[in-house]
């Protein structure tokens, strides 16, 4: 193609000049730079919400797991005392039927029974066989 044949559009109404055409992506970049700034400011924004909301949490999650630790030991105590407290209701309720046992059979020996000899009726008398 010659150059003689190209058209010359400068000229032409509507037609933007080559500077007009830089300002114009200027405009559009320098927008564009003014959108990005702002969005990097609501993300720090939030991110720096997140980085709080995230200390507040691990300051929670910190005390929850002292006190769950107090309560663990709180319980481990509780069942040691529930322990001995049976332990000794049990001692005592030995040591009572022991008693009681004992009562009885003093009971029966001096009402002329001898003690023992009901408990074991199912036995065979050996004088029999």
């Amino acid at each position: 193609m010659f150059p003689y044949e190209i058209e010359d559009t400068d000229d032409w109404l509507g037609t933007p000049t080559p500077l007009e055409t830089c300002r114009h992506q200027l405009r559009m970049y320098e927008n564009e730079f003014e959108e990005l700034n702002l969005q990097l400011r609501e993300a720090r924004g939030k991110i720096f919400k997140l980085v709080e909301m995230h200390a507040e949490a691990s300051h929670e999650r910190d005390t929850l797991r002292a006190q769950l630790i107090a309560a663990k030991a709180e319980a481990d105590n509780a069942r040691r005392h529930a322990n001995d407290i049976e332990i000794k209701a049990n001692g005592e309720l030995m040591a009572n039927g022991k008693h009681i046992s004992e009562l009885t059979a003093q009971i029966r020996a001096l009402k002329g029974h001898t003690p023992f000899a009901e408990t074991f009726h199912h036995q065979r008398n050996s004088s029999d066989t």
